[in-house]
């Protein structure tokens, strides 16, 4: 596996031609670039959400390319506030051209689910998403392992066939 952080890991996003899925199997992340407005939602203050117009920019011009965007939460359920905040946030990704899904996590077998979260490109390149000790993105370990990613494109289509679209599960969930 290589090893790719910043830039490199980006390239991935600029590169990549048919699709990019994101697995996240974690209910709460501690990133730094996070830690400020997820206290501002804690705290019940308003978001512009400045801090994440460069990812929804990325997505655009991905999608402007014709590259479909598509993540699975899951999620445990009732909610922790990262994922109530998450429900908040997710109409901005999808607005930028990502279709994003939930999926109780009591609804999949824990042992069908791997322990990280991954992005698979156009079902070629896995891409495990790694975090330093303090919580901040620390890039990818990257693998076009046949093997790797086969695993990978199976996983993703279980999950994706039993993932609630957003709205249906913004609708049907009670997060308070």
């Amino acid at each position: 596996m290589l090893h790719m952080i910043d830039d490199n890991f980006t390239s991935l996003f600029r590169t990549c031609q048919r699709s990019a899925f994101h697995l996240e199997v974690q209910d709460s992340y501690e990133t730094p670039e996070e830690s400020t407005p997820f206290q501002k939602f804690l705290n019940g203050e308003r978001d512009d959400f400045a801090w994440l117009q460069g990812w929804l920019d990325l997505v655009r011009e991905s999608g402007d390319r014709g590259v479909a965007f598509t993540r699975v939460r899951v999620v445990t359920e009732p909610h922790v506030d990262y994922v109530r905040w998450s429900l908040v946030v997710s109409p901005l990704n999808i607005e930028a051209g990502e279709d994003v899904r939930y999926l109780p996590r009591h609804l999949v077998n824990a042992d069908e689910l791997p322990a990280d979260d991954y992005w698979l490109f156009d079902d070629a390149t896995v891409a495990y998403t790694m975090f330093s000790p303090d919580g901040a993105a620390a890039g990818a370990a990257v693998t076009t392992d046949p093997a790797f990613v086969k695993h990978c494109v199976e996983i993703r289509n279980a999950v994706w066939g039993q993932a609630i679209p957003y709205a249906d599960y913004r609708r049907t969930t009670v997060t308070a």
